[in-house]
């Protein structure tokens, strides 16, 4: 049975770091596009970034571009969103999500695209 859980959430004062961890079971996580996405109170739920199944290349949102990193460690069957200059906006609960597809990482980037989520983990940067 196929299950993500996203650890490693918590609170960071704005300007600092946090990197969220998505541990895979189930299922070899190299072979499916993993994407992240966040949800703040009272907003919908949105892309963050992914990262493509064929070939490891990755798509982020404006919002975190150049302050956000995906990355694998197949090793682990684990995925990770490393969040650099966090800002006070950052904060939201972080979701990693799985599909297995070999679609570009540039049609994947809506809630439904994806089978499979995780539980969240919160994330509150504090300004």
């Amino acid at each position: 049975q196929v299950h993500l859980v996203e650890s490693g959430g918590g609170l960071v004062q704005a300007g600092g770091s946090l990197r969220l961890s998505c541990a895979a079971s189930g299922f070899t996580s190299k072979y499916y596009t993993i994407g992240w996405y966040r949800q703040a109170p009272g907003k919908e739920r949105e892309d963050v970034g992914c990262i493509s199944s064929n070939d490891d290349s990755t798509y982020y949102a404006d919002s975190v571009k150049g302050r956000f990193t995906i990355y694998r460690d197949n090793d682990l069957n684990t995925l990770y969103l490393l969040m650099n200059s966090l800002k006070a906006e950052d904060t939201a609960v972080y979701y990693c999500a799985g599909e297995r597809t070999s679609r570009p990482i540039s049609t994947m980037v809506r809630v439904g695209d994806y089978t499979y989520w995780g539980q969240g983990t919160q994330v509150t940067v504090s300004s």
